[in-house]
């Protein structure tokens, strides 16, 4: 009985990531066989849901790792109501309103319209998320690379997996300000490749920069009102681990991690609600993952897995902005993602090893 305990309790953490699952692949197949008609296509849709809820696990594993950082500092109260109205959040916000939101403001039309558009002029509907992909990439990139790069450029870090990089990144953040003046690096330095690469859109670079900075202040002003907000906190960055702070920094993240997905979910269908379905459930599976790194105390057993995750989120918002310019498969950016998290996984284990002996 003891042997099986473990799956158990571990499994537990997804009973409701299972039950939506079965009911989401089956509105898939029902969405399938109203809008086709057949039993090819509504096998294609249904693999379509699976597929696209696979995809949004693999890009949003490392999201789930810092979830659970930030998260197990939270009261209680605000870790219930992040896991509770932060899914609904997650699921209608990011896969439902941002892209409707994003066709209202492209093609300067009401929601209404947006909704009859994705629902009969799907390719139309793809077209204009596609056109809106360089603001997009632009600021997602932009609010994830500070992300990672206030991780790194950390006085206080202690615990270092790639020794020789992290100790020099740790020693620079006593230049204060370093990520900003980086980041701003990044964004002129991707403007210019931009600028050369679209001689005839010249109007391309100077979105890329305005989304940039729009996502640098953004990431700025969310600090910012995390140390207002959780007043009691010691310093901005305590106090995104606080109560409404953390809650309002964790929700932003979670929208810069679905930009990716989101976009590039229309490479697989032009259906919107196809793609809510999918990517639905993989947030479901995301936020499974997260209450049980938190509950069982897995970060703290596996020293290196947050590392591996903020690896991955600095590998993914260069890859974001690369987009801007050539397409990058979604599955290679899951796979690199997945691949980082795995080595460092598996770094943790050898230290662990070496100190038990």
């Amino acid at each position: 009985m003891s042997k099986t305990s473990p799956k158990i309790s571990g499994l537990r953490y997804f009973r409701w990531a299972f039950i939506l699952t079965l009911v989401g692949l089956a509105l898939g197949a029902w969405l399938g066989w109203q809008s086709t008609g057949t039993l090819g296509g509504t096998a294609t849709i249904f693999m379509i849901c699976a597929v696209l809820a696979v995809l949004e696990i693999s890009l949003s594993f490392d999201n789930a790792i810092v979830n659970a950082n930030k998260l197990k500092t939270m009261t209680p109260v605000w870790q219930k109501r992040f896991l509770t109205w932060g899914i609904v959040i997650a699921v209608f916000g990011m896969r439902i309103v941002f892209p409707l939101l994003v066709v209202v403001i492209a093609a300067g039309i009401g929601p209404i319209d947006a909704i009859v558009m994705a629902a009969t002029r799907p390719q139309d509907y793809a077209d204009i998320m596609h056109e809106a992909r360089l603001p997009i990439a632009a600021f997602g990139g932009t609010f994830l690379m500070m992300v990672a790069l206030k991780f790194f450029f950390d006085q206080e870090k202690d615990v270092h997996w790639i020794g020789w990089l992290e100790r020099h990144l740790s020693n620079f953040a006593a230049i204060k300000g370093i990520e900003i003046a980086f980041m701003l690096v990044v964004i002129l330095a991707f403007s210019y490749t931009i600028a050369d690469a679209s001689q005839t859109e010249m109007n391309e670079p100077v979105s890329f920069v305005y989304s940039a900075i729009y996502g640098l202040v953004t990431f700025l002003l969310v600090e910012v009102a995390g140390g207002f907000i959780d007043a009691s906190q010691q310093s901005v960055r305590s106090a995104a681990s606080g109560g409404l702070g953390a809650f309002i920094y964790l929700e932003v993240l979670d929208a810069s991690f679905s930009f990716d997905g989101v976009i590039g979910a229309f490479a697989l269908t032009q259906n919107l609600f196809v793609i809510a379905i999918g990517l639905g459930i993989g947030a479901m599976y995301v936020r499974s993952m997260t209450i049980m790194l938190v509950e069982k105390g897995t970060l703290a057993e596996y020293r290196y897995l947050e590392h591996g995750a903020f690896y991955a989120i600095l590998v993914l918002s260069l890859i974001m902005f690369c987009q801007t310019q050539i397409h990058i498969p979604e599955v290679l950016t899951g796979l690199g993602g997945a691949a980082l998290i795995g080595i460092s996984l598996w770094s943790s284990i050898l230290h662990n090893k070496r100190e038990w002996t």
